[in-house]
């Protein structure tokens, strides 16, 4: 149970994978940027 186990946290990290231990983190879309960019664009 360490850096080269698998199903651990530490074991993802140091591999560079990920899985159920260690759940990518996805960008989130905020509204504002939204509304900008289609400002910019219309006209």
């Amino acid at each position: 149970m360490g850096r080269g186990d698998k199903k651990t946290k530490r074991g993802k990290i140091s591999r560079g994978t990920f899985g159920t231990k260690r759940p990518r983190i996805k960008k989130r879309v905020r509204p504002e940027t939204k509304i900008q960019i289609d400002k910019k664009v219309k006209p």
